[in-house]
């Protein structure tokens, strides 16, 4: 299988490491600056298997260039100019598989083009990307479910996930992969709201007087938008989702809430937070604390935009 990674950034770079381990071959889209640092070869640091040789890159995708898929791991906020990079790859006939976080993003994919074209991508894993240009997995977990959103694009999300359940990690083909990307956007949604709001690690806010109080809070409000949405969570992804998150001793955060701390100018609120809020908000549900998260998000970004 022919794989156009767009980005080589923690997931992106994680993943393209992992596909040509396994056999795929795999061309990295990137940006000039990332194309210069990958010219000495692309470096992962995993406990399940470090990784170091050369890869090709692409600044752009000439036009014909023939992909079978199109693996899309940037930022929400980069997304438009995402879209137009891969386009000529769309084009030629390559499918797109998202690994991004919210709904959002696929409206956008599919209107530009086709439902057809875009599959369905979740990523469960802890990555981020070094000053020096080395890939760090953060931990050993890493679970990929991917599916197909219309029957015509079962064949090769098949030939995708033959290919991924030869990399290390859990690999799932759902049968549901709308539900898969709700259940993961709920987990993502209410954990990021909470971390922003107060600033800490799940240990840190657990331990406070009122932490898990607002913390169930978040999850209630989530998970009912997405049973006003159609895609109630079962009674074993609510549990893993109050495991998770409910987490006394966890030291994990929302990478925004990271992202924060560092004083990173922009930041995925409104695709995970304020667009889960945004159709709590539709369907006429009380959300005050994705409400009160959001306008806290709205404030750090237009300060740091001004």
């Amino acid at each position: 299988m022919k794989i156009l990674v767009l980005g080589a950034g923690g997931i992106g770079g994680y993943y393209g490491a992992r596909l040509i381990e396994a056999g795929a071959d795999v061309t990295f889209l990137v940006r000039p600056a990332r194309e210069a640092q990958l010219s000495s070869g692309l470096r992962v640091e995993s406990g399940v298997g470090n990784f170091s040789r050369p890869v090709r890159t692409l600044t752009r995708v000439p036009d014909g260039a023939h992909f079978d898929l199109v693996l899309l791991t940037c930022k929400s906020y980069d997304l438009a100019g995402a879209i137009d990079a891969v386009a000529p790859a769309v084009e030629a006939g390559a499918v797109v598989l998202p690994f991004l976080n919210g709904l959002g993003a696929y409206d956008a994919l599919d209107a530009r083009f086709g439902k057809d074209k875009v599959l369905g991508g979740v990523a469960y894993v802890a990555t981020t990307l070094t000053d020096d240009g080395t890939v760090r997995h953060l931990a050993d977990a890493d679970t990929m479910i991917v599916g197909e959103r219309t029957a015509d694009a079962a064949p090769v999300v098949r030939a995708f996930f033959d290919l991924a359940h030869r990399t290390p990690g859990v690999r799932r083909l759902s049968p549901d992969i709308e539900q898969a990307l709700w259940d993961k956007w709920v987990l993502l949604a209410s954990g990021a709201a909470v971390c922003c709001l107060l600033r800490g690690t799940l240990r840190e806010i657990l331990h406070t007087d009122a932490g898990e109080k607002i913390m169930r809070q978040a999850i209630a409000e989530s998970a009912a938008v997405a049973a006003a949405f159609g895609h109630a969570l079962n009674a074993e992804t609510r549990a893993f989702t109050d495991g998770y998150l409910i987490a006394t001793e966890s030291n994990w955060a929302a990478s925004m809430m990271r992202d924060i701390a560092q004083g990173r100018p922009r930041l995925e609120a409104d695709a995970i937070v304020g667009d889960m809020l945004a159709r709590s908000v539709a369907k006429g549900l009380p959300a005050p604390v994705l409400e009160t998260a959001f306008a806290h998000l709205q404030v750090y970004m237009r300060r740091h935009a001004g």
